[in-house]
């Protein structure tokens, strides 16, 4: 029987083998030989009656374990047989706390050791309380996107969400003893730096492997940055190629919209934020790669991630918040949406990469949906301008929304919350105010906006 996981041989005792037993017993168990050589051929141990008394006694007093210790033989010669059991609390050796990994032994230091520790206690990062964010710091208009898209998702009901933001919190499970967790400041505390350096997304337009063209870096609650990251995406830094089918124009877009709503949302929920890195999505001429932190479950790879598999969010509370504002499923279908809307568009699946502690899941563009934009033809030209009115009527559909959320919107939120600057968005104002889509009642402060009837 080969070494593997669970089992480990050695041809003779030395006392550092108790770094390997602690790792059995901080992973999921397992049976370390003494008298076996690697390549699993029985030699025999010296002095097995001694060993027999000695290597008990030091497992308990340097692990603190109690293990079964076996003699056993083969072929005239004697060997041992130590039988570990997965341990439910923490298990150190000297001050180190090692792990077994497929058929290695690993010393888990820094962010590893603490999620080992956590998860050891049955604790999670985002359970953690804040001491210096309350209740009253959080943001309104984070509170507000919820209540409107867990209304929409029909996953609250309106006795549900019309009580105080408090109540809410307790409702939503992110409070412990009157203070927030570290899942409620993520979710509705516009600058959730203040408990993790790199709690934010950055998106990049890369012309090539290496040369950026422009970027955006979303830094704002876990809520907001939901809602509006994928209109983002979208209006800036996607093209949809425009045919004609009759007189109705078709505007498709490399990749599937669902698709990568769900990637984003996937990785926003389940990014280990200890690790300090942003959520990056890398936006290729032929390409969008998604990428993020995580600690997979045990025994979890690529494989596992492509095939149906059970929810196990890495922050539950998290994942709970954004079940009910209708953002994600609850059952672990998120890879199979994702799969459903790539073969819907036409799209190759995409694919995933684990390399450590990083997640990434790569999207291949839709061929025939793609612009030829080194083309300097006159029909370039055109596509360019018809590309600009699309953009102009998504944010007009975006501005509408959002005066019928609130008519007394600012300028500078309107343009905060749409994702551009607010000379665009005057701009876009002062067309719909031509066009008499839209009319100014009252001044500008003070005053409201009214959308037509017509």
């Amino acid at each position: 029987m080969p070494e593997s996981q669970n089992i480990e041989y050695k041809s003779s005792w030395r006392d550092e083998y108790l770094k390997w037993i602690c790792g059995f017993a901080n992973a999921q168990g397992g049976k370390l030989y003494i008298g076996i050589d690697d390549n699993g051929k029985v030699c025999g141990v010296a002095n097995i009656k001694k060993l027999l008394e000695d290597i008990p006694n030091k497992i308990q007093t340097c692990l603190g374990l109690v293990v079964k210790i076996n003699k056993r033989e083969k072929d005239d010669l004697d060997y041992i047989e130590i039988v570990v059991d997965p341990s439910s609390f923490p298990v150190s050796y000297h001050g180190e706390f090692h792990y077994r990994s497929g058929a290695t032994k690993q010393q888990l230091i820094g962010i590893a050791l603490s999620e080992f520790i956590m998860k050891k206690m049955g604790a999670r990062w985002e359970d953690a309380v804040v001491e210096n964010v309350g209740i009253d710091d959080l943001d309104a208009e984070s509170f507000k996107i919820f209540r409107r898209e867990a209304l929409k998702s029909n996953r609250m009901s309106p006795e549900d969400l019309d009580i105080s933001n408090e109540e809410l919190l307790e409702k939503l499970h992110l409070m412990s003893n009157g203070k927030l967790k570290r899942s409620a400041v993520m979710l509705f505390y516009r600058d959730p730096s203040v408990i993790q350096n790199g709690s934010y997304v950055k998106i990049g337009r890369f012309s090539n492997a290496v040369d950026l063209q422009y970027q955006d870096t979303i830094e704002d609650s876990l809520i907001k940055i939901a809602d509006k990251v994928i209109d983002l995406i979208y209006l800036k830094y996607l093209k949809a190629k425009i045919t004609y089918e009759h007189d109705r124009r078709v505007e498709t877009y490399p990749y599937a919209r669902i698709a990568i709503r769900e990637a984003v949302y996937n990785a926003i929920i389940h990014n280990c934020y200890m690790f300090g890195t942003p959520i990056q999505i890398r936006v290729e001429n032929e390409a969008i790669v998604i990428s993020n932190q995580c600690v997979l479950p045990e025994g979890w790879t690529a494989e596992t991630l492509m095939n149906p598999h059970h929810s196990k969010p890495y922050n539950p509370n998290i994942a709970n918040v954004f079940y009910r504002a209708g953002y994600i499923e609850n059952w672990g279908r998120g890879v199979e949406k994702i799969c459903d809307a790539c073969r819907e568009l036409g799209a190759d699946l995409p694919r995933y990469e684990i390399l450590g502690n990083g997640v990434r899941i790569f999207f291949k563009a839709l061929k025939s949906a793609l612009i030829d934009e080194n083309s300097v033809d006159v029909g370039v030209n055109v596509q360019e301008n018809v590309q600009e009115n699309v953009q102009e009527c998504s944010r007009t559909e975006m501005i509408l929304n959002a005066i019928r959320e609130n008519n007394a919107i600012s300028l500078r939120v309107l343009a905060h919350k749409i994702g551009v600057t607010s000379k665009t968005v005057q701009r876009d104002l002062d067309r719909l105010k031509r066009e008499k889509i839209i009319r100014r009642v009252g001044p500008d402060k003070g005053g409201y906006w009214e959308i037509s009837k017509k």
